[in-house]
C-alpha cells in the first residue's frame, strides 16, 4: 500500500465527462487525517502509520488515548485506522493528509460496513428459489426446503446456507476510479457505488489488483 485515507460517505450524485456522458459517482469526505501514531519495525515488528478522522470531545476519550493525542499534538479523533504503507519514512507524527493525496484517474479500493438488514430468510439472504405454490407444498413458499440426507449423516453440515443475520459486515469494493478531487473541501468523487449508508466511515487506499 502506497497511500490511504479515512473518509465519510456523503452520498451519490452524477457528473459529466468530457464527451457528455453521465458518470454516477459517490462523494466521500476524505480527511483531513492527521498522523496520530507511527510504528516501526524495531519497536513493533512492522512499519505502519495510524491516521485519525473526525473530531470528538476530549471528555469522550479515555486517559490512555488522550495521552497519545497529546503526545502527537493532535486534537482527539473519533476514528483511528492503521495503514501499512510501503514508505512510512516520508510521514511523521502530526502530518496531515488531505483529499489531494489521491488524484483523478487513480485506481482505488474502498472498504466500508454494509447496511444492516437484520434477520433475513434464505431467499433474501442467499437467493434461494421459492418452493412450489401448489400440489401440497403448503402455505409456506419461501422456506429453505430440504437441508440434506436423512439417516446418514443424520445432521446438517456446518456452513449450510440458512436464514440469519444479513448485512452489517466489512465489504471491500476493488478497482474503483477516482473521477474528481476537490482539495479545498476535502471531497473525492468515486465512480460507482461504495458500501454503507450515508454518513458511514470508509477507508480509501490504492488498489491491490491494478
Amino acid at each position: 500500500m502506497q497511500k490511504g485515507l479515512i473518509g465519510k460517505k456523503i452520498g451519490m450524485t452524477q457528473l459529466f465527462d468530457e464527451t457528455g456522458n453521465v458518470v454516477p459517482v459517490t462523494v466521500i469526505e476524505a480527511g483531513p487525517c492527521p498522523v496520530t501514531l507511527k510504528k516501526t519495525a524495531d519497536n513493533d515488528g512492522y512499519d505502519a502509520v495510524q491516521l485519525g478522522f473526525g473530531d470528538v470531545k476530549a471528555q469522550r476519550v479515555n486517559k490512555p488515548m488522550k495521552g497519545q493525542f497529546d503526545k502527537a499534538n493532535v486534537a482527539p479523533k473519533k476514528v483511528l485506522r492503521e495503514f501499512r504503507l510501503e514508505d512510512c519514512t516520508a510521514l511523521n507524527v502530526g502530518d496531515i493528509l488531505k483529499a489531494d493525496t489521491f488524484a483523478a484517474g487513480d485506481k482505488i479500493d474502498v472498504i466500508g460496513t454494509s447496511k444492516g438488514k437484520g434477520t433475513a430468510g434464505a431467499i433474501k439472504r442467499w437467493n434461494f428459489h421459492r418452493l412450489k405454490e401448489s400440489h401440497g407444498t403448503g402455505p409456506n413458499a419461501r422456506h429453505a426446503g430440504s437441508l440434506g440426507a436423512c439417516s446418514d449423516p443424520s445432521r446438517v453440515f456446518k456452513g449450510k446456507k440458512l436464514a440469519g443475520h444479513l448485512g452489517h459486515e466489512r465489504v471491500t469494493i476493488q478497482n474503483l476510479e477516482v473521477v474528481k478531487v476537490d482539495a479545498d473541501n476535502n471531497l473525492i468523487a468515486i465512480k460507482g457505488a461504495v458500501p454503507g449508508p450515508r454518513g458511514g466511515i470508509v477507508v480509501i487506499r490504492d488498489t491491490v489488483k491494478a
